[in-house]
């Protein structure tokens, strides 16, 4: 991968330098704790435990469904108890299982792999998608407002925003290679995006970098609202899939039987908490997005038309493993990681549970 661009250590960019040498120094002081997971290699060929004994507890990085579990009182039915964490991007949830603090993480394509390749055995139990890809993309691209960038192929020779260890590289590499484009024919400047909600809008609004793939939905029309003035604009990325959304755990918590049984109960409510913000989009926007976040209801509208709204939980999983197999062969040549095995990544005895949920979910 071509080198990142040297950037200001003030402001966000410093916060995104912390980050980096934290996640890196949890690495390094790790290998106890990933020597440990690999002695107990995962079997599973066995059937999921049922039994969840008293104590059993789950921490779980999830606001929107800690939301809507608390909303509808589920989390009071539960068997186990779960400990939310306010955690939500690939990098947040990355040092949080390397810290050992986190059961159940959520994130696009990338994290899951991420994980894998610097040394956490993770394993995906349930997945989300649009059931729209053609009408809908998850990111698209902001560009600064001194960057002169008409369309895709003005692309060469710009700055552009990079996180290997999260979706936007992809959607960054996938775009580049439908241009005709190489990595070395752009500067891909390394930062974080979820560090602070506007490290990317910031960045193309001070002109630290001329493209960022920005979020669809509410993070791009509040770029465009600040700065459309001055000339910022949006493109579209190709027409590729980057909606996928998974939950994951490290395998040490599926090799713990208590922990086991506890995220197969969790995952079917997981699938039920999807088919409710399905099902009760207005309640969602207003309760989430504008008691709980404090936004105005138009913007939680936004929010859940453009993301968290009419959502697809598929019971096969043939179509996600696709995904993460393209992720990580187009990642992985380009950060210098090894190739995986796609199909290695997810525990199939979840493959139908949040599925079968949703399907039967009916208040």
């Amino acid at each position: 991968m071509p080198q990142a661009a040297p950037r200001s250590r003030a402001g966000p960019y410093g916060l995104a330098a912390f980050v980096i040498v934290s996640v890196a120094l949890l690495v390094v002081f790790a290998p106890v704790w990933r020597g440990g997971a690999a002695e107990r290699r995962l079997d599973i060929s066995r059937p999921l435990p049922d039994h969840v004994p008293p104590g059993t507890v789950l921490r779980v990085g999830d606001p929107v469904s800690q939301w809507v579990f608390q909303h509808e009182g589920w989390d009071k039915k539960l068997p186990f108890r779960i400990e939310w964490a306010q955690i939500t991007g690939g990098p947040d949830v990355t040092e949080a299982l390397h810290a050992g603090a986190l059961d159940v993480g959520l994130g696009a394509a990338v994290p899951p792999i991420h994980a894998v390749w610097t040394g956490i055995p993770v394993r995906i139990v349930g997945f989300r998608d649009y059931p729209d890809p053609e009408r809908r993309q998850a990111f698209t691209f902001g560009i600064s407002p001194k960057a002169n960038i008409r369309t895709i192929a003005d692309f060469k020779g710009k700055r552009i925003a990079f996180s290997p260890s999260q979706v936007q590289a992809v959607v960054v590499l996938q775009t580049l290679k439908a241009a005709g484009l190489k990595p070395s024919d752009v500067t891909l400047v390394e930062l974080p995006s979820s560090i602070g909600g506007d490290v990317y809008t910031n960045a193309l609004a001070s002109n630290e970098v001329d493209v960022a793939p920005l979020g669809a939905g509410i993070v791009a029309e509040r770029y465009i609202r600040k700065f459309g003035r001055d000339g910022a604009r949006l493109i579209k990325h190709p027409p590729f899939r980057d909606d996928a959304v998974f939950a994951y755990v490290p395998e040490t918590a599926l090799a713990d039987p208590a922990k086991a049984a506890a995220l197969k109960i969790f995952v079917a409510y997981w699938g039920r908490a999807q088919a409710w913000i399905n099902r009760h989009p207005e309640e969602f926007a207003a309760g989430y997005y504008g008691q709980h976040q404090g936004l105005p209801i138009a913007d939680g509208r936004l929010i859940v038309a453009a993301t968290t709204g009419n959502l697809n939980l598929p019971a096969d999983w043939t179509h996600a493993r696709d995904v993460e197999q393209a992720a990580i062969d187009i990642l992985g040549p380009s950060t210098g990681r090894p190739r995986l095995n796609a199909a290695d990544l997810f525990d199939p005895r979840f493959q139908t549970i949040a599925a079968d949920a949703a399907k039967g979910y009916s208040s």
